[in-house]
C-alpha cells in the first residue's frame, strides 16, 4: 500500500492503524484428581514334601596282627582302594636292632545310604492395586485419607 506524502496535511488524509499484541501467560495448577490406591497383600502358604537320598561315613578301624621282622627301611602307609593302612612299628633290643612290623591299622570308609523326608512350608505373597475414586470411597463409608 503506498502512501503520496508529499503537502497532504489534511485530517482526511491521516491514517490510522491499530495495532493488536497477543500475550500469552503460562502457569501450574495443582489440581486434586481425587484418585487413590488400594494395596490388598495376601499370604499363601503351601506345604511340600522334600524326599532326598543323604550320605554318611563311617570308619571302621580293624587292627590286623603282622608281628614280622622288617629289614631295610620301614615300611610307608599306603592306599589299598577305601582303605588306608597305616603300619605301627616297636623297636626290639636282640643283640642287634631291628624293626618288626606288629601290626596294621586298616581305615575303612563305608558310605550308607538313607531316605529322609521332611515338611517344607513355602510362603508366597500376592498384591492387588485397587484404584479408586476419593469420593466414591466416602460414598460407600470408607476410611481411607486422601494423598497428601
Amino acid at each position: 500500500m503506498a502512501h503520496d506524502t508529499s503537502n497532504d496535511t489534511s485530517p482526511a488524509s491521516k491514517v490510522t492503524l491499530p495495532v493488536v499484541e497477543d500475550v500469552l501467560h503460562v502457569g501450574r495448577q495443582r489440581k486434586d484428581t481425587g484418585r487413590g490406591v488400594r494395596l490388598h497383600k495376601t499370604v499363601t502358604e503351601e506345604t511340600l514334601r522334600v524326599d532326598e537320598d543323604l550320605q554318611r561315613q563311617a570308619l571302621q578301624v580293624e587292627h590286623v596282627p603282622v608281628n614280622a621282622w622288617v629289614d631295610g627301611a620301614p615300611p610307608a602307609q599306603r592306599q589299598e582302594g577305601d582303605t588306608l593302612i597305616i603300619p605301627v612299628l616297636e623297636e626290639v633290643l636282640v643283640v642287634e636292632k631291628r624293626l618288626r612290623l606288629t601290626e596294621e591299622i586298616r581305615i575303612t570308609v563305608k558310605t550308607q545310604s538313607h531316605a529322609v523326608s521332611e515338611r517344607v512350608v513355602l510362603r508366597k505373597e500376592h498384591v492387588a492395586v485397587e484404584r479408586f475414586d476419593e469420593g466414591d470411597v466416602h460414598a460407600k463409608g470408607g476410611h481411607e485419607t486422601p494423598p497428601a
